[in-house]
């Protein structure tokens, strides 16, 4: 058993930093940035801009444009898996699992029952080509059940597409707007072996840890992962500075430990290193909640405000929304969790402007007001 390590709060923040490619050495190709990160989440809520493009954004900078995933997806270097956005060479870490999907006893007798839905669909893509979910008709025996709203034929359309997604029959190939297209995975995706479930199961959990630098021991499987399964991590044992309980650190990131380079970044709500929030609140104490399905009485730091991160530390949460027909990124606040001095003030407004650059918007106007 590998000695346990005692790190600093400090050290533990740039572990997980480089870790997500948030120091000064910015990345400079999409598709080894997402093998980095192992997945970006995929939301389509464009406040400010879709989780896809703000994640690769935060890490790429202005060399990443608008819309360049989506471009990697149709080009067939990307591949979309549920919520998430992956590298195609990960595709066989996933396909025997693909074959086993889903292991929920209620979805798979929907699945059982609707057959002759799914080979309706699955003809109708071979014949016309890529399709719109729009544009595809509702053939299920059993519409499928979402929650207390009971039963929606449009929502069967777009769950069974799901479904033959995760299932490795359908691929997501593009977009129209924001619309999804779907061919046929066999037409999308590269001929390759399946690496064994088991192994597949360990190379993505080694890479998990890599791609967060520190976690605690136990972890469950990710979104776009689909199986539920809970693991122990790799890795070497550590206990950290003023926090309770013991984590696992990538050994090589603990080896680069004080080669770390500082940066100033905004992150998506949706960012992997936002997504754990109790791991965000020990780390980093660092407080976050998405607030857009709150009332907007009850928000306390805006509809979609983006967490602001300045070296080792989160100082605080801009509150924007870009109007693309005005041309104008609207700040209304920027929150200080940290009181802000004039250089902190200045990098801070230099990345909010870089920001919009970046979003080719004209103007940032800051102004207090409704969202």
């Amino acid at each position: 058993m590998p000695r346990q390590h005692q790190l600093t709060i400090a050290q533990a923040r740039r572990i997980a930093l480089r870790a997500q490619l948030l120091d000064a050495r910015r990345p400079v190709d999409l598709v080894h940035t997402v093998e980095d990160l192992t997945f970006l989440a995929v939301d389509p809520t464009s406040a400010v801009a879709p989780a896809t493009d703000l994640i690769a954004w935060s890490r790429l900078g202005n060399g990443y444009w608008p819309g360049a995933v989506d471009d990697a997806i149709a080009d067939g270097m990307l591949f979309q898996l549920r919520g998430t956005v992956r590298s195609m060479g990960d595709l066989p870490l996933f396909l025997e699992q693909m074959q086993r999907w889903p292991q929920h006893e209620g979805l798979r007798g929907w699945l059982q029952e609707n057959a002759s839905f799914e080979r309706d669909i699955l003809r109708l893509i071979e014949a016309e080509g890529p399709m719109l979910a729009k544009d595809i008709p509702d053939t299920a025996v059993t519409p499928y059940r979402w929650g207390a709203e009971g039963w929606s034929s449009r929502r069967s359309v777009a769950e069974m597409l799901e479904a033959l997604n995760m299932q490795g029959k359908l691929a997501m190939v593009g977009r129209k707007g924001r619309q999804r297209l779907w061919d046929l995975a066999e037409r999308a995706y590269p001929r390759v072996d399946p690496v064994p479930l088991e192994d597949a199961r360990r190379e993505r959990i080694a890479r998990r840890l890599a791609a967060e630098g520190i976690a605690r021991p136990r972890v469950q499987s990710r979104s776009g992962d689909g199986d539920g399964w809970w693991t122990e991590l790799p890795g070497e044992p550590a206990r950290v500075e003023g926090v309770d309980g013991e984590w696992r650190v990538d050994p090589e990131l603990l080896e680069r430990v004080d080669d770390f380079e500082p940066r100033t970044a905004l992150l998506s709500p949706f960012d992997a290193l936002i997504a754990d929030r109790k791991r965000l609140l020990d780390l980093f104490d660092y407080e976050y909640v998405l607030e857009m399905y709150k009332p907007k009485s009850q928000r306390r730091w805006g509809y979609f405000a983006l967490p602001i991160l300045h070296g080792e530390r989160f100082v605080g949460k801009l509150d924007a929304k870009a109007d693309r027909k005005a041309g104008v990124l609207n700040v209304f606040e920027v929150h200080e969790d940290l009181p802000f001095d004039g250089h902190l003030m200045d990098v801070v407004h230099a990345e909010i402007e870089g920001l919009a650059s970046w979003l080719r918007l004209g103007e940032v106007r800051y102004a207090r007001g409704d969202d």
